[in-house]
């Protein structure tokens, strides 16, 4: 008896939202469903950073719920998931989540998919990063949170952005052991 192919995308406010914006396509084209819960700056940094209206990226989703609405599906542990996704995750989110500080919808999604056990991935992308910020990050990943840095490997050979975004998203799929064909795998199709 396995959980629905669903996944929580949380899409906080840091830079880097085009992971967030690919994370929704690669689920919506794989045929997983996505509940995604974003903060009012995530929104903000969608028109900044790219050419996408924020109304856009929401058709993305399967689901998206708001981000002060804790009567929504995803304030309750009982809602079954695969787990769930920040990406970016800004140091704000990082440290709420460490506190257990669920004062919005995102937050408490990730304290329940804590308090379930399911599996949680936070990509943050902040550099330099602060002794406090890395405490933080250490007391998540003490507590089972995966901590995947935006930090993409070069061994694809990576032509532009776009497969630089692919690299971070596919790695943060290999988390939940969704397959993908984002990247060319290191050594994969090597002769020996």
């Amino acid at each position: 008896m396995g959980y629905p192919m669903r996944l929580i995308v949380g899409l906080s406010g840091a830079s880097g939202i085009i992971y967030g914006i690919r994370m929704l396509e690669v689920l919506r084209d794989l045929g997983i469903e996505s509940d995604l819960v974003m903060t009012d700056m995530a929104g903000k940094l969608v028109e900044i950073e790219t050419s996408w209206k924020e109304e856009e990226v929401i058709r993305l989703a399967t689901r998206c719920h708001d981000c002060f609405d804790f009567t929504s599906p995803l304030a309750s542990g009982g809602y079954r998931n695969l787990g769930m996704v920040v990406l970016p995750c800004s140091m704000k989110t990082v440290a709420g989540i460490a506190c257990g500080f669920a004062d919005n919808l995102l937050l408490r999604a990730a304290d329940c998919t804590l308090k379930e056990r399911r599996p949680l991935v936070l990509v943050p992308r902040e550099t330099p990063l602060n002794a406090i910020q890395l405490r933080n990050m250490l007391t998540l990943a003490e507590a089972g949170v995966t901590i995947l840095p935006a930090a993409p490997g070069f061994y694809h050979r990576p032509e532009n952005i776009g497969d630089l975004v692919d690299h971070i998203v596919g790695k943060t799929l290999d988390v939940f052991g969704i397959e993908h064909h984002l990247y060319t795998r290191w050594k994969e199709g090597a002769s020996s």
